[in-house]
């Protein structure tokens, strides 16, 4: 088959297409043609090394999505032809760009009929994030203000869905640009993140404060969150563009009794659990994830250079 793969760390120019052996699923695996495979930040950490993957050389990718072609001699739950998606691969596991990956099956689920299956190569990270985030941290409830900085991202848009499906009254932040695309996504309330006035917009759409906030960006936003949050607001942090953290005015955010929960993706303790109910919102049309742009396997040097630099909304794909 052929894979992307890195011999060594270091910039996207290590990332090379070689042909390699198809791998046989272990006992617990199962083996997927590879549809879609979602393109995120986290490849290029570990790519760079900042993540140490558990071998070398690697195949990228934590995501994938496609087609059962084979099964482990252990594996129930899974046949041949079975449209599936996964994620948590890549990592201490070969990854997604390629042909085929043998994926654990403990990290894949099946698909509802209809759904297609290089897109939702593209959910993994980013709905079970959000997921995590908004039910497993926050439990949000119906008719909660949920402020979700960052709309357009691939974490961004899958959270706008997934407050909106669970009834909360959504606010976000983006570029103008994807003010229209994130309403129909179910935002109530889209806002221009570099407006001056973005603490008093929040806080007027929010009819005085918000209940839940998801932030990406803890480095710039944290005494933001805390300023604008109700009482017992609950902050979820999913990543920062800082090496520390902290508030300006810390005894101002205690009064709000602000509760912040800073997490990733994989602590989850059983991937299945949100990816089933990720499979079941997409199957019901409850959550759509948006694909930007698709790269063959030659290009994903450049997705990957994409992904940390260019504006847009939703998710980019390998699909080999």
């Amino acid at each position: 088959m052929r894979a992307v793969r890195f011999h060594e760390h270091g910039g996207s120019d290590v990332l090379q297409v070689e042909d390699v052996d198809t791998p046989d699923p272990a006992a617990d695996e199962v083996l997927v043609e590879v549809d879609g495979a979602g393109v995120n930040p986290v490849d290029t950490y570990i790519r760079e090394g900042a993540t140490d993957p558990f071998t070398l050389p690697m195949i990228p990718g934590i995501d994938a999505g496609g087609t059962v072609a084979a099964v482990g001699e252990s594996v129930s739950g899974f046949e041949v032809g079975d449209p599936v998606y996964g994620t948590g691969i890549g990592k201490n596991h070969y990854g997604g760009y390629a042909e085929y990956a043998a994926v654990p099956e403990d990290r894949l689920v099946g698909l509802p009929a209809g759904v297609d299956t290089a897109t939702a190569g593209g959910a993994g990270v980013v709905s079970v994030t959000a997921w995590r985030a908004l039910v497993d941290h926050a439990n949000l409830q119906a008719a909660d203000v949920c402020l979700i900085h960052g709309g357009s991202g691939g974490v961004g848009h899958a959270a706008v869905q997934i407050a909106a499906a669970a009834g909360a009254q959504v606010i976000t932040t983006a570029a103008p640009a994807y003010h229209d695309e994130l309403f129909d996504l179910g935002a109530d309330v889209a806002l221009d993140y570099s407006r001056p006035d973005l603490e008093t917009a929040v806080q007027d759409a929010g009819d005085g404060g918000v209940d839940v906030i998801v932030d990406h960006r803890l480095g710039e936003y944290l005494q933001f969150d805390a300023d604008v949050a109700n009482v017992g607001c609950r902050v979820i942090g999913i990543g920062e563009n800082a090496t520390a953290v902290g508030f300006d005015r810390s005894s101002a955010t205690r009064r709000k009794d602000l509760q912040l929960t800073m997490m990733t993706m994989f602590n989850t303790p059983d991937f299945r659990v949100p990816l089933e109910k990720i499979a079941y919102l997409m199957g019901d049309g409850d959550i759509e994830i948006r694909v930007a742009d698709t790269y063959n396997l030659e290009d994903a040097a450049a997705a990957q250079q994409d992904v940390m630099s260019d504006s847009f909304l939703g998710k980019l794909l390998i699909t080999p």
